[in-house]
This record gives C-alpha cells, structure tokens and sequence, in this order.
C-alpha cells in the first residue's frame, strides 16, 4: 500500500511539474512585442522596392518614392535624385502626416489625400504595405541612414536623373575631337511619363526661358549600365534619320553631366535649366508631375532584389 502511495505521489508531482512548465512556455510566447508605430521608427529610412510591387494599381506617392520615412506622426520621402542624401538631412522632404495602430497605417498626403493601408511585418526588416483600395502591395525594406548606400541609388537611376529638369544645355564642348552632327545639339530633354524614355533635342542658341526652346528632333533614348564601374553609364540617343549617338555619361554634380562622344573622341557638358521637385510640402507650391500631368513612372530601381517576393505575411510585429 505504502509503495503505491509513493508511485502516486510521484506521478502527481510529474504531472504538476509539467504543467507548470507548460505554462511558462505559454506565457514567454504570448509575451509583449512591439507596436506597429515602433516598427516604422525602428529605422531611418524605407527603401521602396519597386520592382516588388504586386497588383495593378499605383499609389502616386509610394510609385515615385525612393525612400520613406516616419517621425512621430510626420512622414517623409526622397522623390528626386537632385539633393538625394542631402536634402533634409538625408530624409528628403516632408510630404504628410500618418497614424499608425493594430498593423493599419493611415497616411494623410498633402497632394494625393487620403489613404490606408494593411501592414505585414515580412522579415526583421521588410514591411509590405498593401493598399486595399486598389488591391495593390508595395514592399519597404529597412535601413539606418549609417548603412544606405545613397550613391548606389543615384547612379542605378540615372534615367530619371535625367527626368528632373526642363532641360539640359551645352555649356562646354571640348576643342580636340572630330567634327560630328551632335556638335550643332545645344539642348536636350528627357521626358518623364508616357513610354518614359522619350527624349528631343534642340540646336537653338541661348535661350532663357525652357518653355521657349524650339524642339528640332523627338525620338527614343536608354542608358545602360558599365561593368565594373558604378560611377559611369553609357548614353544612346536613337536618331532615325542616321545612326544613333553613343555616349558615355558621368555626373560631375546635382546639376552637370559630362557626354564623351567615342566615335568623334569630343567631350561636351550640359547644365541642367528648371528643376523639377517631384514633392509637395506645407510650405510650398512644388510640382508632383512635369510633361502632360503623367506622373513620373520608376519600374527600374533595385537595391536587393530582381523577383518580385513571394507574398508571405507575418503579422508578429
């Protein structure tokens, strides 16, 4: 009888001990974690991977956003190249307001109004933002200024570099180099919106006012990238009337390319003329869209990834 006593007294206390610590598993998984204001603090600066995007729909803001940020119920964003790194510290301008509670962000844009948005915590630092309104996902990745390569940025959108002022003119052309038909070009334009690689050309001479330049040619341009060096990029102007112009293009600062001519060996420089803020705050009257009111399309950017992600979601956060 004594040894079935002890048996039972042994499985009782096994028993207890289990459940106990059953319940301290339990209550360290259903432990505290942090708010979705927290998340979005949690670093400086959101990187808009666009080519992730999933769905048909655009929201204006995110599609010509490089970079968003959230201050205590500001929200921030580099739209332009021009300043990009610089401008506001690193986090570009202020383009509205946001509250952020139970995994759902609403964003009060001073342009584009109001929107709300569902947010799933992907990994440690991806967040998508999906937009129930036009059934559309975008995916944000998180950095400190510290660690953003601002450069990389820049120099893999030089496309629409290109797109953010009215036009460039030739201020410079070299005195070696041969004789060639791009030596009569003294303004050059790249037009955001439509195909977004349509660019015209001018031999108009000293003119103030963009608006008044008289466009000669309207046809196709790209740019393309040189292995092995991040810092130069190649420049085809696609001329029908005769072959196209080849270049190669490098930023000499926020405002001034450098064209090198190979096949003539000629170096000429243009200086950007009427910038285009692709951004509108409180205090000012600036412009969200350029040419036809199209807004400005950005399907080329990538930071870390080629495929668009596969659509996980994790509400942990």
């Amino acid at each position: 009888m004594k040894t079935l006593k002890l048996l039972f007294g042994f499985a009782l206390s096994a028993t207890l001990l289990t459940s106990c610590y059953t319940e301290e598993i339990n209550i360290n998984d259903n432990g505290p974690t942090i708010s979705l204001n927290q998340l979005l603090q949690s670093y400086d600066l959101w990187y808009v991977d666009i080519n992730s995007t999933q769905g048909f729909g655009e929201t204006p803001f995110l599609q010509i956003a490089f970079t968003l940020t959230f201050d205590n119920g500001r929200m921030y964003a580099n739209n332009n190249l021009v300043g990009f790194g610089s401008q506001g510290g690193g986090f570009g301008v202020q383009i509205g307001t946001y509250d952020a509670y139970n995994m759902i962000l609403d964003v009060n844009h001073v342009i584009d109004g109001f929107d709300s948005f569902d947010v799933y915590q992907i990994d440690n630092n991806t967040i998508e933002l999906y937009n129930p309104f036009n059934d559309t996902s975008y995916f944000l990745d998180g950095y400190q200024r510290a660690n953003f390569d601002y450069d990389f940025i820049f120099y893999d959108n030089i496309h629409y570099f290109l797109q953010e002022y009215d036009a460039w003119e030739k201020v410079y052309t070299s005195e070696f180099g041969a004789l060639n038909e791009f030596d009569n070009v003294n303004y050059l334009q790249f037009l955001s919106g439509g195909n977004d690689s349509t660019f015209r050309s001018s031999q108009d001479v000293n003119v103030s006012n963009t608006n008044n330049i008289f466009w000669d040619y309207t046809g196709v341009y790209g740019v393309g990238n040189v292995t092995g060096n991040m810092y130069l990029k190649t420049l085809t102007l696609d001329y029908d009337f005769f072959d196209n112009e080849f270049f190669e293009l490098s930023v000499i600062n926020d405002a001034t390319i450098e064209l090198l001519h190979p096949s003539s060996g000629t170096v000429y420089e243009f200086e950007g003329r009427g910038y285009i803020p692709y951004y509108r705050n409180s205090d000012t009257e600036g412009k969200v869209t350029k040419h036809e009111n199209t807004p400005k399309k950005r399907k080329q950017k990538s930071l870390k990834v080629d495929n668009p992600r596969e659509n996980t979601r994790n509400t942990q956060a």
